[in-house]
């Protein structure tokens, strides 16, 4: 447990690069000090200044009574019938989150989370019951990675990062800018932002900043081919209705043949019909964009249905005659509510 005086102190996987080396040398040493540190905490995975062998012993004892490491603590890891891993991490002040290890054909993928609870309120969404508790910080963020990776022996190797679990990413967007350095950075973990992916249920200013600070996949959770459908759903339509957030979207940078990917949770009765897609074909015309449709995952007193297989081919069928990549994503995790929408952090009754 970590005392409060040692609590004051700052975490080194808070720092981008350029800020450690800007630590080291206010303590009077060289900046290729700070690239060996980094290599220790991301590459070795150290916590304690005690196993970084790389520096100096009396190097190492001074960090340590000025800075600390720390990263989010294993609670428990569910796994799905389908191989989902679902973690339940502690943080320091006792709040809980949910990072998720999602199989692929080839790769594996971890859905990470960048709040405690969400404050965007989609009504489809089990995260926002929870309200919004606070942002997390870079070493929140990027120690999701860093501590399934190191902690968990059967953490298979991770080829892809999505922003995608509990919270709305831009709105914590000043940490996950930083937590995305450290993620790309070649003293970090050195992922290609290729690799990166941030979703987001719409703020367009931050989308448009995004695209001018740092180069990496985005995806837009959309869920309506209208404002008025879109409003009901989510709440965050009223401030930037569907007008404002294409307008932002066709302003992000995608850089070559990559596309940005647009998120469509289809909901029986609300947003699946046939004219839906209808109207979702004439909404996106002249978008760069693929669409990832989702089919609602349901859970314990959810006030929404699943649509029907037939409701959901015949939806897609009306974008592919439309030529528009439209992949049906399959849900996964769901049996232990580690699919879309369905991450709570809800150690309480755990």
């Amino acid at each position: 447990m970590i005392s409060r005086s040692e609590n004051l102190l700052p975490n080194l996987l808070d720092f981008t690069l350029e800020e450690m080396e800007e630590f080291i040398s206010s303590l009077g040493k060289e900046k290729f000090r700070a690239r060996q540190i980094r290599k220790c905490l991301y590459q070795s995975g150290n916590v304690s200044f005690e196993d970084m062998t790389t520096l100096a012993r009396n190097f190492r004892t001074s960090l340590s009574e000025i800075a600390r490491v720390n990263r989010p603590q294993i609670v428990k890891i569910q796994e799905s019938k389908d191989g989902t891993k679902k973690a339940l991490l502690r943080l320091e002040d006792g709040l809980f989150i949910e990072s998720v290890l999602i199989p692929g054909k080839n790769n594996w993928t971890i859905c990470v989370s960048t709040q405690a609870g969400c404050a965007m309120g989609c009504k489809f969404c089990l995260t926002a019951r929870q309200g919004f508790k606070r942002n997390l910080k870079p070493s929140e963020i990027t120690g999701q990675i860093l501590t399934l990776k190191n902690e968990y022996p059967q953490c298979p190797e991770i080829k892809n990062i999505v922003m995608m679990g509990m919270g709305e990413p831009l709105a914590n967007y000043d940490n996950i800018i930083k937590a995305i350095k450290n993620i790309t950075c070649d003293f970090g973990m050195g992922f290609s932002n290729r690799k990166v992916t941030v979703s987001t249920c719409g703020l367009a200013p931050q989308i448009i900043k995004l695209g001018k600070d740092i180069c990496i996949n985005l995806a837009v959770s959309l869920n309506a081919p209208d404002n008025e459908t879109r409003n009901k759903l989510m709440p965050v339509n009223k401030k930037y209705p569907l007008e404002v957030l294409l307008d932002a979207c066709k302003k992000y940078p995608m850089p070559g043949r990559r596309l940005l990917t647009f998120e469509y949770i289809l909901i029986d009765g609300i947003n699946s019909s046939v004219q839906d897609a209808k109207k979702l074909v004439a909404l996106l015309k002249g978008q760069r964009c693929k669409l990832n449709l989702i089919v609602f995952n349901e859970y314990p007193n959810s006030p929404f249905k699943s649509p029907s297989r037939k409701t959901v081919e015949a939806f897609q069928q009306v974008l592919l005659d439309h030529h528009y990549t439209a992949i049906l994503r399959a849900s996964k995790g769901s049996d232990i509510l580690a699919a879309c929408g369905q991450l709570s952090g809800a150690a309480a009754s755990s």
